[in-house]
């Protein structure tokens, strides 16, 4: 049973080292830990310190192409390294790296195909009460599109076990924990969570610029990764708004009709057409569902071909 810790940097020179030195050396059910660091175009020495420490295994990035990118490019670099158990960490000492038995060990037990930690949030000091709503409300609603209940759905500490790390496809370029956490919704997989107490804030965040920022692009993420696995409700639902709002107009007429000797005034008329757009939007709306559903079906067997076609390039049996 082979563990993988990746570590994401940019520029982490001075975190790296007490981050590498607080990887456990041994946990029970595990046959070898190795590191991978994937430097995202990092200026410093990151990964000279990251050498000097002793790892071995290196994914390079030319120039900075962010978070997403680069847990993308450190899943599939731990998986061409045999991995059994995925972790993914900081590379700025956020996380309790001894905390790391803790983490894997619903896979090792079977229980789990990923593990995510609860960093609490609400008890983290410095982070503001806008930025304490925003987690929150965006947890929330997160869970509600992916259908799992998940407290801390940006948590970056987390464990992936081998299956279900073949199984994820991300297509977003700057977040990777929202989209991740609705592909494991949306494939069924056993989510399991850990408490854990963060270490001591040692820099700003680089993934964005303000909890405004940050707040905008995980909606859109949200929107779009919603859309993208669940279609037809979108569309249906778009479709049964537009159906019933542009029925009001007819029935309204109906109405005159029956209870005003001239119904066929301007404005009645205005309205007629404004309902009119209304229902060919929600007849728009209706076949967007189903060709858009359609798409969904053959990109879930897209995926299936493409799980097989990865296990035959790492050599690895389905189970």
């Amino acid at each position: 049973m082979k563990l993988i810790v990746m570590i994401p940097c940019l520029n982490e020179e001075a975190t790296l080292p007490t981050v590498l030195k607080g990887i456990p050396k041994k946990i029970a059910g595990i046959d070898s830990i190795e590191v991978l660091v994937i430097d995202d175009g990092s200026t410093d020495k990151t990964v000279a310190a990251a050498k000097k420490l002793g790892v071995r295994h290196f994914i390079r990035h030319a120039r900075n192409r962010g978070l997403a990118h680069s847990f993308r490019d450190g899943l599939q670099g731990a998986l061409e390294l045999g991995a059994d158990i995925i972790v993914l960490t900081d590379g700025d000492n956020q996380y309790p790296q001894e905390r790391i038995p803790d983490l894997v060990q619903p896979i090792l037990n079977g229980i789990a195909d990923t593990v995510i930690a609860d960093r609490h949030t609400q008890e983290i000091s410095h982070f503001s009460p806008f930025k304490k709503f925003l987690q929150r409300f965006g947890t929330r609603v997160l869970n509600m599109a992916a259908g799992t209940n998940v407290p801390d759905a940006t948590s970056g500490f987390r464990a992936f076990s081998k299956d279900a790390a073949f199984q994820l496809n991300l297509v977003n370029r700057y977040s990777f924990g929202m989209e991740t956490l609705i592909q494991h919704g949306r494939k069924r997989h056993a989510i399991a969570v850990i408490d854990i107490k963060t270490n001591p804030k040692t820099r700003e965040s680089r993934l964005f610029k303000s909890s405004l920022q940050h707040a905008r692009k995980n909606a859109a993420i949200i929107i779009r990764s919603y859309v993208m696995y669940r279609p037809l409700v979108v569309f249906i639902t778009l479709g049964v708004f537009f159906l019933v709002v542009g029925l009001i107009p007819f029935a309204h007429y109906i109405y005159l009709v029956f209870t005003v000797k001239n119904p066929n005034g301007a404005h009645h008329l205005q309205s007629l057409i404004i309902g009119a757009v209304l229902l060919i939007a929600s007849f728009i709306s209706f076949t967007l569902g189903v060709v858009a559903d359609l798409i969904g079906i053959n990109r879930s067997l897209l995926e299936d071909v493409l799980e097989n076609t990865k296990r035959d390039r790492f050599n690895i049996k389905n189970r």
